[in-house]
Order: structure tokens, then C-alpha cells, then sequence
């Protein structure tokens, strides 16, 4: 995919604005809030801001911190990872590879197979059901 060059005026009139605060910004939404953190849908979880995909249904898991948890991203180049010490922390972000939305962060204390858990904003995804065209 093409990677997407707007600038922050051009996001804020694409998206609503949580999507905005949170996949431009680098907010988060509250714990427990998200429309996907209990979802159990079969299907593949794109980014709100581009339509890549990003996670298979396959790889959630339910982790009880509050947010969508995956074990790992649907490929390897889907997301990039950057160093992140906001918040008196340090952690690994993670964002869309094909237009750098936040999504949230990854931490190594996952479930097999990978000891991996990305944990991700619902607002930043967008879940289309497998076998529901777009």
C-alpha cells in the first residue's frame, strides 16, 4: 500500500474527533471503553485511518487490561515500533506502517506463540467480518 501523506487538517476532517485525538495524537481511550475489547467477531481489523489491516480475529486474545489484545499483527510490516517514554515509562509503541496512526503499544507478556500483547485502541480499527465485502 501507498503511503499516505496528509497533513493534521487533512486528518482532522477525515475523522471523527476521538479517531483524531487518539490515531493523530497519540491518545488513548479510557479502559473498558472501546466497542472491541470484548468483540469475539471472526474477521480482520483494519486501520481506521488507511484500511490496512492490521490484525486477524485469529490472534485476540483477552488479556483484561482494558483494550483489544492481539498475540501478533497480520504481517510483518504492518505496524512499525518506536521507543516510548511518555507517562514516566518506557514502552514500545506501535503504529500503522502505511499511514503512522497510533495505535496503541505492544509488551512481552502476551500468550504463546509469540509472548507478545498488542494493545490497541478500538477507535483506531475498524473490524470487517470475514466474509462481509467492504
Amino acid at each position: 500500500m501507498p503511503k499516505f501523506d496528509k497533513t493534521l487538517e487533512e486528518w482532522r476532517a477525515m475523522l471523527d474527533p476521538e479517531q483524531y485525538r487518539v490515531c493523530r495524537l497519540a491518545g488513548t481511550e479510557p479502559p473498558f471503553s472501546g466497542k472491541y475489547n470484548t468483540t469475539k467477531t471472526d474477521g480482520v481489523y483494519h486501520c481506521i485511518c488507511c484500511e490496512a489491516p492490521l490484525f486477524d480475529s485469529r490472534a485476540k486474545f483477552d488479556s483484561g487490561c482494558g483494550w483489544p489484545s492481539f498475540y501478533e499483527p497480520i504481517a510483518n510490516n504492518a505496524m512499525i515500533e518506536l521507543r516510548d517514554s511518555t507517562h514516566g515509562m518506557i514502552r514500545t509503541e506501535v503504529r500503522c506502517s502505511t499511514c503512522n496512526a497510533h495505535l496503541g503499544h505492544v509488551f512481552p507478556d502476551g500468550p504463546r506463540p509469540t509472548g507478545l500483547r498488542y494493545c490497541i485502541n478500538s477507535v483506531c480499527l475498524d473490524l470487517r467480518p470475514r466474509g462481509v465485502q467492504a
